[in-house]
Formats: C-alpha cells, sequence, structure tokens
C-alpha cells in the first residue's frame, strides 16, 4: 500500500479485497455494461453492504452523459461514489462529483478550481492500465455536439483511495489491451518533457516509464503475466501522477480533433501523432529522450507497428481545419517546443502521409 497526504494506493493482485475496508454506508459504483459482463460489478457489490450500480457510462463521456449519472446519483444519494472501469468511468464518475456539490452544468467547471462546495468520496478501481485517471483530479469530458474536449479539474476531486488490482486487467480484450497500455506510454512521455514539467513531475514520469518499458511489448502481444500486468497499471498510475504535476503536449492536442472527427479511438489517435511530435521536440527536449531510452522515437515507431494499428486516413482537405483546432487545444501550449497553426499543418501532413 502507498499513502501519502492527498491519496491512498492499495496494488497488487487481490488487492480488490481491501475495498470494504475504505468505504461504508451507500455506495454508487459509476461503471459500463462491459464491465457488469466481466463479472467485476458482481465482486465489488458482494463486498459492500450498500451499492447501487450505475452503468451506462459511455466511452468519450459528453456533458450529457455526465448529466444523467448526476441525476441517478440525486435519487441514490450515495455517501461514496465508486468509479470502475476505464477512464470513461473516472472521468464520468468525477463529473458527477462536480454537479453534485455545485449544481450546473458541467462546461461551467471548464479549467481548474471552480469546484463549489464539499465532495462526496470517490474511490477508483480501474480495469484498464492506460488513462491513469484514477490519480487525476481533472474529468476529461466532451461538449455536446461539437465533441470538443473540456479539462475539468479541482484538487477536491482526486480519488481519496485507488486500488490497482492486475486481476482486474485480465479481461481487456487485446485491441483494448493494446491501446490503453500505448496510451499510458503517451502520458509518460509527453509529461517528461512539457514546458511545466517539476522535479517531481519528472520523476513520476520517468518512473512510470520504467515501469512500462520493460512489460509493454509483452502487454501488445498478448503475452504479459499477472505480475507484468500489474507492472503496467502501476505504470500507468504513475503517468497520471505526472499528469497531474504537469500537464501533456502537442501529440494530444494533435489526436483531439482526430477523435472529434473521425470517431479514432484516443489510443490510436496519439499514437498516429506522437512519433511526428516526438521528432519536432527533439531540437529542444533530445536530451531527455535520450536519457529515457536511446532511439526512443524509433521504438515508439516499432510498438505501434507491434500494435498493428491502422493508418488513420484524411482527407487532405481536412488538414488545416485539423490544424487550425489542435492549436487552440489545451495541451498543445505545454508543448517544450512553441508550435505555430502551420507547424501543426505541417506535423498532421507528416504523421498522416498527406
Amino acid at each position: 500500500m502507498i499513502d501519502d497526504s492527498s491519496q491512498k494506493i492499495l496494488h497488487g493482485a487481490g488487492s480488490l479485497a481491501g475495498l470494504s475496508a475504505l468505504v461504508s454506508g451507500k455506495v454508487l459504483i459509476v461503471t459500463d455494461g462491459g464491465i457488469v459482463k466481466a463479472g467485476h460489478v458482481g465482486r465489488v457489490v458482494e463486498m459492500l453492504e450498500d451499492a447501487v450500480v450505475y452503468d451506462e457510462v459511455r466511452e468519450n463521456p459528453t456533458e450529457s452523459d455526465v448529466a444523467r449519472c448526476t441525476e441517478f446519483a440525486r435519487e441514490v444519494r450515495p455517501d461514496v461514489i465508486v468509479g470502475l472501469g476505464g477512464g470513461s468511468s473516472m472521468d464520468t464518475a468525477k463529473g458527477a462529483l462536480f454537479l453534485l456539490s455545485g449544481g450546473g452544468v458541467i462546461s461551467d467547471y471548464q479549467g481548474h478550481g471552480k469546484a463549489k462546495g464539499e465532495m462526496l468520496p470517490f474511490v477508483a478501481i480501474p480495469t484498464t492500465a492506460g488513462t491513469g485517471s484514477e490519480c487525476q483530479s481533472f474529468a476529461v469530458l466532451s461538449r455536446d455536439g461539437s465533441h470538443e474536449k473540456m479539462a475539468c479539474g479541482d484538487t477536491r476531486a482526486l480519488a481519496k483511495a485507488v486500488i490497482l488490482d492486475a486481476e482486474l486487467t485480465g479481461s481487456m480484450p487485446l485491441p483494448v489491451a493494446r491501446l490503453t497500455a500505448l496510451d499510458a506510454l503517451s502520458h509518460a512521455l509527453e509529461s517528461a518533457v512539457c514546458k511545466t514539467r517539476t522535479e517531481e513531475s519528472q520523476g513520476f514520469s520517468f518512473e512510470a516509464f520504467r515501469k512500462i518499458e520493460p512489460v509493454i511489448e509483452k502487454v501488445l502481444k498478448g503475452e504479459a503475466s499477472i505480475e507484468e500486468r500489474g507492472e503496467m497499471l502501476m505504470g500507468a498510475a504513475l503517468a497520471g501522477k505526472a499528469i497531474e504535476a504537469s500537464m501533456l503536449g502537442a501529440a494530444h492536442a494533435t489526436a483531439n480533433p482526430l477523435t472529434a472527427h473521425f470517431e479514432v479511438v484516443h489510443g490510436r489517435a496519439v499514437l498516429t501523432m506522437l512519433p511526428t511530435v516526438m521528432r519536432w521536440n527533439a531540437e529542444v527536449v533530445g536530451d531527455i529522450y535520450e536519457e529515457l531510452k536511446p532511439g526512443l522515437v524509433e521504438w515508439v515507431e516499432s510498438l505501434r507497428e507491434l500494435a498493428e494499428l491502422e493508418p488513420v486516413k484524411v482527407a487532405a482537405e481536412m488538414i488545416s481545419q485539423l490544424a487550425g483546432e489542435a492549436s487552440k487545444q489545451w495541451t498543445g501550449q505545454f508543448n517544450p517546443r512553441g508550435l505555430t497553426e502551420e507547424d501543426f499543418e505541417e506535423i498532421y501532413r507528416e504523421a498522416l502521409g498527406r
């Protein structure tokens, strides 16, 4: 168990058994139908005396998704909220925390430090090893209609406790395991070089990379043992801590418009852009890349091939619009190399072969 002033982390195979000692009263479990089918929700419910399940979480949750979860929660009147699943479950649960404590709509909380009132205790139990949302105080949600990503953060939304049980990640289909692993890697790499990096955040970034690097090829091949899955799970959480203490960069800024316009899954979108962005950034942070791993960019490209990611196809006439949107993304302003809209256009052309 890891315990600091802000968050308690239970880790190791079987650590889910520690949940009952962390919560009391009525517990609302926020999750999705796939996690129910995998049997994880049933296991959690059996551990608790009074649990209610909200299982309508959707991928890339929107304002409306959070509003529906919040309406359900208001009827239930829970004492604790548990986010069980991937990043979408965590983000939906955190979005509900904002609305339950302060009312309004989730766009009212875009930015940082806008929460109102006391939030319910929140416990995060990831079943994927990717987003690191369990260790972040931000909920990343999409606007209805435009699908523009909104980051809503407040230290009060940070999970009071996290359970990292590798037994839960064994139910991931291989395509999901691949994408989430690559997402975790991208978080470690972008947070390691972003403008707002600090000695503390880089410590998390480097430690995350050291957990992920030895095991990710096994994960991508579908050959990871439960111990290796545990290392990946911890690496993803540490990368989440790194983001919390710093930020991301242009790979995420360029990925979000691809998801919004073409419904490209987040991990695939980020890894489509990451090697090209890293080559641009190497001009100013090449020494950090070299410290992490010699030949780092080429290695990342080899992982993309190992994961059998299909190329993202975008019409040439869309590049200018994507670049304009990427240049306005919040994460882009933290990229270590300043980029103009024209630079973003060139990055898209290089990454997408346009």
